[in-house]
């Protein structure tokens, strides 16, 4: 796919469904998830990117006191859902969500400790600027987590989903996979992320190709 065609945002008319959608994973993706970091990095500061509605931060969050989140993403919608849901989660005074582009992080250098990202790589126009920003904001020793395109699709219950759906959802899914902007997920193999990561100044990587998901852990 040409990079200028791809859409780095869920757009504002399919938040909505989107958020159904995410969570309905929680139990069954994001807390798994949760739990595979938190076992790693029990405290410190994580940088969660494409933190969407914000279920994975509030997982961590819940299963330690010591962590503190900064979630970003570029959809405005989805950023004022994670606000309300980590307030519901009673969680909101070590979760920060905030609008933000990855390509060009707002953060100092070696602001975190951890940086993690779920299902964002193959959306992106230009991974290797995204990157090479999260290498800039970590620190020496700091991790990143990529999980990509993640296994969050293949726990969905789609027949329940479509069911939780509005018309008004309805149609504007059905509108955009008609003028093609919802597309099927297209991506990246092994080398391909090899090749992104060696143009970066990562040298401590470990790629994990799995059936629908590749896990990418990086070392500054």
């Amino acid at each position: 796919m040409k990079q200028w065609l791809k859409i780095e945002k869920i757009p504002c008319l399919l938040a909505s469904s989107y958020e159904k959608a995410t969570r309905m994973v929680i139990e069954s993706y994001y807390s798994p998830v949760a739990d595979e970091i938190v076992s790693h990095m029990p405290d410190g500061k994580i940088l969660d990117l494409g933190t969407g509605p914000g279920y994975l931060p509030i997982e961590i969050v819940k299963r330690s006191a010591s962590l503190q989140i900064v979630g970003i993403d570029l959809s405005r919608k989805l950023i004022q859902m994670a606000r309300v849901n980590a307030l519901k989660a009673g969680v909101p005074n070590r979760l920060k969500f905030q609008v933000g582009n990855a390509a060009r992080l707002s953060f100092d250098d070696s602001t975190f400790d951890m940086a993690i990202s779920t299902g964002m790589l193959h959306a992106l126009k230009d991974p290797i600027r995204v990157l090479r920003e999260i290498y800039r904001v970590l620190k020496a020793g700091g991790e990143a987590w990529i999980y990509d395109p993640a296994k969050v699709a293949s726990h969905i219950d789609i027949r329940k989903w479509k069911a939780s759906l509005t018309f008004r959802e309805r149609f504007f899914l059905w509108w955009f996979t008609l003028i093609r902007l919802h597309k099927p997920i297209e991506t990246y193999s092994r080398a391909q992320v090899s090749a992104m990561i060696e143009a970066t100044d990562f040298t401590d990587y470990y790629i994990e190709d799995e059936e629908d998901e590749i896990k990418i852990k990086l070392r500054k």
